[in-house]
């Protein structure tokens, strides 16, 4: 009877892994398009040590990266007993909800920092061109966020790219 009522909350702890794995890999092709490899400048900045280019958004996305390493522990580990003994086995099936809700929030931050970086590496792809279709995504977000040609604070820019990524701004 236990387990039958309480075996759902399992799933928010494997989505959660999930998830952040997801995140580690995107993590990682940002880490790959800054890294000077590639036929690409370090930090996608034509000026690098004089601008820090898109250094902080990498070194941002892999701080989130490992944070959502550290809330994939699962909830399912911590029950205690609670209602003063009456719940011998308690699933915390909020806690893992809320863990990973914050995993979805970063994922999202993490995969915002990729498509900064992977638009900033076309404009050193230039004149080459991608697919039409990520052309005229990449049209559409060069409107609402420019090429950064120097450092400037990139708040703004990730505000407006998660509005951009989300369909909010920019839709054909």
């Amino acid at each position: 009877m236990l387990l039958r009522r309480n075996y759902g909350y399992f799933g928010q702890g494997a989505k959660s892994i999930a998830l952040a794995e997801l995140g580690s890999i995107s993590e990682r092709r940002t880490y790959q398009l800054i890294s000077g490899a590639r036929g690409l400048p370090s930090f996608l900045t034509a000026h690098a040590g004089l601008n820090s280019g898109l250094m902080i958004p990498q070194y941002t996305a892999a701080s989130i990266a490992s944070q959502n390493k550290q809330l994939c522990t699962p909830a399912s580990v911590d029950s205690i007993v609670s209602s003063n003994g009456q719940e011998d086995h308690v699933s915390m099936a909020a806690n893992a909800a809320t863990k990973c809700y914050r995993v979805v929030q970063n994922l999202e931050r993490i995969l915002t920092i990729e498509w900064m970086t992977a638009a900033q590496a076309m404009e050193f792809r230039r004149p080459s061109q991608s697919s039409p279709a990520i052309e005229r995504r990449l049209e559409q977000y060069r409107q609402i966020v420019p090429v950064l040609e120097e450092d400037r604070v990139l708040h703004e820019d990730m505000v407006k790219t998660v509005a951009f990524l989300r369909g909010g701004v920019g839709e054909a």
